[in-house]
């Protein structure tokens, strides 16, 4: 048995000193040292040996077991230095080569804007309300004093679900849901897509975005809402920016108002962006209507209260002085990189 071990011995030294790369010397590992390997197979032949020859020849398969690790760990560093020089040699890197240029995106106009409105308000100390974008018709026209006649609950004007669920077309449903749901004082704006039966141009599109914003306590008057908006817009269009009311109709407020702002660009006088006007509708504002105040659970005669909305999209094309809405949702990377 120890000429058998001593052949195993010298075949597998001959064989790891040869192997010339990674897989064979594993391979050799198995075949000698492995459960099933030529040094296992003869120790399970111990059992037919002497009680004074079996030690011996176990301390002997345990000598060449120790002796094969060594050789096959020394081999294996040899054959990682060896692949890594190879790699070095075949995987050079030029470090005074420009590097490749990482493209870093940016938040998109629409999210800017959004994010800065949202910023002016709640330092205002104002809360952010969300709510579902699929409406009960209740809560985008009933309690908004929109009886089913108005036009705008018209099949050309709005999506309809089934008669009485619709994508809601503005994001006053929000203010409806809150003023059910707290009692005042109530000041929340409400973000969010809407939609709308329009064809697509260059100032229209079915899916855009609203800011609408409630205040609701005693003793609120329009100057109260005219404060409020002039700081807004100094806030969000600059300091010079100067705000006046036009009178105007909505069901949902009474007495109710446009608002414009002076051109940011031109200072008023005239230009591109205003179209020579020298303001710029920027949203729809009023009183809360009396109606509403009740349909929502609140007395009209102990509270009042105002609210606004704009579009999101039209912000942005005033502020960073684009021209056609589509731009917004085309995803032309050299449109939006501008920004």
């Amino acid at each position: 048995m120890k000429e058998e071990i001593a052949k195993i011995k010298e075949k597998s030294v001959k064989e790891i000193n040869e192997s010339k790369d990674l897989k064979i010397l594993n391979e050799l590992r198995v075949k000698y040292l492995g459960k099933k390997g030529e040094l296992t197979l003869v120790l399970r032949q111990m059992g037919g040996l002497s009680a004074e020859d079996r030690p011996k020849i176990g301390a002997l398969v345990n000598q060449v077991r120790d002796e094969l690790n060594i050789l096959i760990e020394s081999k294996e560093k040899e054959l990682k230095r060896q692949e890594l020089l190879k790699r070095l040699e075949t995987e050079n890197i030029d470090i005074t080569e420009p590097s490749k240029k990482s493209n870093i995106g940016s938040l998109h106009p629409i999210t800017q804007i959004i994010n800065e409105v949202e910023e002016i308000f709640l330092g205002m100390g104002y809360q952010i309300a969300d709510g579902p974008e699929v409406e009960k018709a209740i809560y985008n026209f009933d309690k908004l004093n929109t009886p089913p006649d108005h036009p705008a609950r018209d099949l050309q004007d709005t999506f309809y679900i089934n008669k009485d669920v619709v994508l809601r077309s503005q994001t006053s449903p929000v203010q409806a849901r809150v003023m059910e749901t707290q009692k005042p004082p109530i000041k929340i704006i409400c973000p969010g897509a809407v939609y709308r039966s329009d064809s697509v141009d260059a100032t229209h599109s079915p899916v855009f975005h609203q800011i609408e914003g409630l205040v609701i306590d005693k003793d609120i008057s329009m100057a109260d809402l005219k404060g409020t908006l002039e700081i807004f817009a100094k806030k969000c269009l600059g300091e010079n920016t100067k705000i006046r009311f036009r009178p105007h109709h909505f069901p949902f407020t009474e007495p109710s108002a446009e608002a414009d702002v002076s051109c940011f660009v031109c200072g008023g006088k005239g230009c591109r962006v205003c179209k020579g006007e020298g303001w710029i509708e920027l949203l729809g504002c009023g009183m809360v209507h009396p109606k509403v105040l009740t349909n929502c659970g609140i007395n009209p005669e102990e509270y009042s209260g105002f609210a606004f909305g704009f579009g999101v999209e039209r912000i942005a094309m005033a502020k960073f002085g684009i021209e056609d809405m589509r731009l917004l949702f085309e995803n032309d990377v050299r449109f939006l990189k501008q920004f």
